[in-house]
């Protein structure tokens, strides 16, 4: 069975040579920092660009994470408040959305509106409000708190984006369903959330990215040493007069690692998610 093929047009090419070029802006820093992660000090200032040599090669930056820091501890608790505030989200975030999608009722577009005004207006803007809610529940210097705050900052979002992919699903699918006695929870679960796996590939890449790498709230809600997360770990060799530029480097590094991983597994779900209904 001979499969039918698209011809390549010039709109594939360019589309495909823009793609390559933003690729290649976006990781070049990522670039910059792997290969000065492995250079002495002297050779990161003298030339950043160069790629270390025989005369350049060092990892003392590794070295010394990895002994005066506690990386692995740090690792693991990003790795548990990122991991869990996704699960939190999609699973949150995609049950609203159907509940809006599928289901007409009085206020239904208010509703919608509300759950979207955090997209608009930011989180950080209640800090001192979270903080006294944090100090009154005795969730301070906890992952829980961190969870918590992240959670209810991607939900917006995820159901911007879900509801709006959900509202394209068959509904003859959905009234088979029913007609064959599945409940809700099945419909839900086994028919609707498989096809809108682009959509939460999406959602997950865009929460991820500003979870791992923040810095605000974890400073202000989880300063304490065993609940310290990556980033603010990292900090520990920023110094108001002297910076271990080997360390950071070396830190940022080993932090980079889980986005690429997200990054590769789910390019081809992100992809399709992002560009899903662009092009008919």
């Amino acid at each position: 069975m001979n499969r039918t093929t698209r011809p390549i047009t010039r709109t594939h090419i360019a589309a495909h040579l823009i793609l390559l070029t933003y690729t290649v802006i976006a990781l070049f820093p990522v670039f910059v920092i792997l290969i000065n992660s492995f250079k002495t000090r002297k050779a990161i200032f003298r030339d950043p660009l160069a790629l270390p040599g025989a005369d350049s090669f060092s990892l003392i930056g590794y070295h010394t994470v990895l002994k005066q820091g506690d990386f692995f501890l740090y690792f693991q608790n990003s790795m548990i408040v990122t991991v869990v505030s996704l699960i939190l989200i999609l699973l949150f975030g995609a049950m609203a959305a159907f509940a809006l999608a599928e289901y007409r009722f009085r206020g239904n577009a208010l509703m919608g509106l509300y759950l979207a005004l955090g997209i608009m207006i930011p989180i950080r803007i209640g800090t001192v409000a979270i903080l006294e809610l944090m100090v009154a529940t005795g969730l301070v210097n906890t992952l829980s708190a961190l969870i918590l705050v992240y959670t209810a900052q991607g939900l917006p979002l995820a159901i911007f984006i879900l509801s709006e992919f959900m509202k394209g699903i068959n509904d003859d699918l959905k009234s088979a369903g029913r007609i064959d006695g599945l409940s809700e929870y099945t419909i839900f679960f086994r028919l609707v959330l498989p096809l809108v796996r682009p959509a939460m590939a999406t959602v997950a890449v865009f929460n991820m990215i500003p979870i791992w790498n923040d810095l605000w709230f974890p400073l202000i809600l989880a300063p304490a040493e065993e609940v310290k997360t990556l980033t603010l770990g990292s900090q520990v060799f920023i110094g108001q007069f002297v910076t271990d530029w080997n360390a950071v480097l070396s830190a940022l590094s080993m932090a980079i690692i889980p986005v690429m991983i997200l990054y590769i597994i789910f390019s081809r779900q992100l992809i399709r998610g992002i560009t899903s209904g662009a092009v008919k």
